[in-house]
């Protein structure tokens, strides 16, 4: 939604509490620096992120707007949109009535870098920061444990590390990554996510060195950024197939920014072809569409728009409606505005348990 929002403390005309569980803060490397040794400082301002795709520096594709954001998210005091917290504040958590944010940081993060040390440093520098610059500042802040996560051992040692810590409610990773996510080398980050007792986050995006569609490059960004639920897809049936789920009984995966209208469909095709080949999965024990219903829940950012505003409602009573998730993606040009992105026909209950009440239970919020 790129569009300027300038009625004042809009907050005044929502009864309902929000939960936003997809807010992206641009953690500034001044942030990163008092928790980065003097090595790892050097080397970030020698040889910069360099993540596991093809090009030089920067993004695959050209974003749709600058740093992906909202025109009018950019602080008149300078700096990128989501860096300042008091400019914030009056656009986004006062403005809406926001009780809590889940912060879900992109970049810097540590993730997917190429250099396996770097990565592990710059995620435990990113959750510091989030500790003390964001949750520090802002109560209604609340931080993901960003993860080195092609280092699933680091990646245990990081949560383990945060775990018990009220600042951070979830384990955070992207979706593109360099095996299916269901493979036994990230299986130690869902295992210490089971033992800390944290939902795992799984945001769309990422940089896998593949390329994000099974036949390469996509040549429009329109292309990429559709993609994200091909890849979402793919890392659920990882995670089933894999024996994640029977492994890890106790594991919770949040799909955000992926979408979720494919979910019906994905469990119907899944169980379908699981009913003939079974005996490829013995370890299996139930249809997949059961083990999706149990472990997953998905976030509203971007919500399909069906023809009929019906078929929305099926599709989110398929899935659940205990286990869908407010999310705005603020501050990114596609943000999703709280009072006007709901179906209007749920009722005033199922409306607080998606704003708010879901998240609260999930996450453990008060």
């Amino acid at each position: 939604m790129n569009m300027e929002l300038k009625a004042p403390l809009r907050a005044q005309k929502s009864k309902v509490d929000i939960v936003d569980c997809d807010f992206h803060p641009r953690i500034a490397y001044e942030q990163l620096k008092p928790h980065l040794s003097e090595r790892w400082w050097q080397y970030l301002h020698t040889y910069g992120i360099r993540q596991r795709h093809g090009h030089a520096k920067g993004y695959q594709f050209p974003k749709i707007t600058p740093l992906a954001s909202r025109r009018d998210a950019w602080p008149p005091t300078g700096g990128p949109p989501g860096s300042d917290i008091d400019f914030i504040r009056k656009q986004h958590l006062d403005s809406y009535g926001i009780g809590h944010a889940i912060l879900t940081p992109l970049s810097p993060a540590g993730f997917g870098e190429q250099n396996a040390d770097f990565s592990a440093a710059m995620a435990t520098a990113a959750n510091e920061a989030q500790a003390e610059f964001w949750v520090g500042e802002e109560p209604r802040f609340r931080a993901s444990i960003c993860v080195p996560y092609e280092d699933g051992v680091a990646a245990a040692r990081e949560i383990r590390r945060c775990a018990g810590r009220r600042e951070f409610v979830q384990v955070f990773m992207l979706s593109r990554t360099s095996e299916a996510l269901g493979r036994r080398r990230y299986w130690p980050i869902y295992e210490a996510a089971v033992e800390a007792g944290l939902p795992v986050g799984i945001h769309v995006f990422g940089s896998s060195g593949w390329a994000g569609t099974n036949t390469g490059w996509p040549s429009y960004y329109i292309e990429e950024t559709t993609e994200n639920a091909t890849s979402a897809q793919a890392l659920i049936t990882s995670f089933l197939m894999e024996g994640v789920f029977e492994r890890y009984r106790d594991l919770k995966v949040v799909l955000i920014e992926s979408g979720f209208g494919f979910l019906p469909a994905l469990g119907w095709r899944l169980d379908r072809n699981w009913k003939r080949m079974r005996d490829e999965v013995p370890h299996l024990k139930r249809a997949p569409s059961e083990y999706m219903r149990e472990h997953l829940w998905v976030t509203t950012q971007p919500m399909e728009e069906t023809e009929k505003p019906e078929h929305l409602i099926d599709l989110m009573n398929w899935i659940g409606l205990d286990r869908i998730l407010f999310s705005s993606d603020y501050p990114h040009w596609d943000f999703d505005d709280p009072f006007m992105a709901m179906p209007g026909s749920l009722s005033d209950e199922q409306r607080r348990r998606i704003y708010a009440g879901n998240a609260k239970a999930l996450y453990g919020l008060a």
